[in-house]
């Protein structure tokens, strides 16, 4: 069995980790740490899990997070990487869910999240966790930093336009919507039901921290820089990431004709392999509440009016592919395991 430990079980990421990974057939939660909640066992705060796990939230402590062979990292930025080079040495797998190793310039990292880099040192060492992209990678690696919701949703929906340059990289619209489990368990104003119910807009529209992230991964498929617009706005439901992408044919294609269905036939092929990436029937459109509770990607194509723009709708759960499904899909691929271990999870509906 695998041992595994989780660093900030009581938010909403540390308690979706639970809730797939006490199903898991080839794990032991062995340790899950809370500051506040040190002493209390992990069925009390979240009686959802009784039956399920006996374990008593701990103070983070290395000595006893040593005990695992894989420890996950739910926490807020700037956490992972205090501890992160002290696991590694003594030989244990890290997944961190925070942006702490996503981006690969520590410069740029530190103006986005507004604090000085730790450890830049093991940001190379750490690979993008993107199964998609980097499945080969993921098998080999010791250090995981695991993609955010938006740019989850945003590159999987992009990858097949950019791959076969079927647009032009330098104007890409990402216009995405969250719910509010996007912001956290903290007690905000801004995200109380009260404040988002009956309500709708955008923020961070002058730049919002993931937009390096987005731009970074594209890049890294299209061979170039890409040119981005990233805006994203909170909706008044709970779970769930909606992309409606963006992006004009290159100029190679205008004078050509490429037909939607041939479109449609790339991206069938580019995830025909890919268990969590669904790509829908022509006209199809994809919806939330489909992804809900899974770890799923649902993804429809479009040319409105047969004119040079594409629009790609993708759909995640935030929390699930988008956070702790996707974290659990890397380490099953880490370990050596089946990809979808405890991951095969039906959408909730309604």
């Amino acid at each position: 069995m695998i041992r595994v430990g989780i660093v900030g079980g009581t938010g909403y990421t540390g308690v979706e980790l639970l809730r797939l990974l006490v199903l898991h057939s080839e794990v032991e939660v062995a340790v899950v740490t809370s500051r506040s909640d040190a002493g209390i066992r992990v069925d009390a705060v979240y009686p959802s899990l009784r039956g399920y796990i006996d374990v008593i939230f701990t103070a983070p402590d290395i000595k006893i997070l040593a005990q695992c062979d894989v420890v996950f990292f739910a926490t807020p930025n700037g956490t992972a990487m205090q501890m992160a080079e002290q696991l590694l040495e003594r030989g244990i797998k890290v997944i961190d869910l925070s942006a702490d190793f996503r981006l690969k310039d520590a410069k740029q990292w530190g103006h986005w999240y507004g604090m000085e880099h730790t450890c830049p040192d093991l940001i190379g060492e750490a690979v993008y966790g993107l199964p998609e992209v980097n499945r080969e990678a993921i098998k080999k690696a010791q250090l995981i930093a695991c993609p955010g919701c938006y740019p989850t949703a945003v590159q999987l929906g992009f990858l097949p336009l950019i791959e076969n340059k079927l647009i032009d990289v330098k104007h890409l619209i990402a216009d995405v919507k969250s719910g509010v489990s996007g912001a956290g368990r903290k007690a905000e104003l801004a995200t109380l039901m009260s404040e988002t119910g009956e309500s709708f807009k955008a923020y961070a529209v002058n730049g919002h921290r993931h937009l390096p992230e987005i731009t970074q991964g594209l890049a890294y498929v299209a061979g170039e820089t890409v040119g981005l617009t990233f805006v994203p706005h909170l909706t008044p439901m709970i779970r769930g990431i909606h992309a409606t992408l963006y992006g004009q044919l290159a100029s190679v294609w205008l004078g050509a004709k490429i037909s939607l269905d041939e479109i449609q036939l790339l991206y069938e092929q580019r995830y025909q392999d890919e268990m969590f990436v669904d790509i829908l029937p022509l006209g199809s459109i994809p919806d939330t509440r489909n992804v809900r509770g899974s770890n799923n990607c649902q993804i429809s194509i479009f040319q409105p009016q047969g004119q040079q723009t594409i629009v790609v709708l993708s759909v995640i759960d935030n929390l699930v592919k988008g956070a702790a499904g996707q974290a659990i899909q890397n380490m099953n691929l880490m370990c050596g395991l089946k990809e979808d271990l405890s991951l095969k999870v039906i959408a909730l509906y309604p």
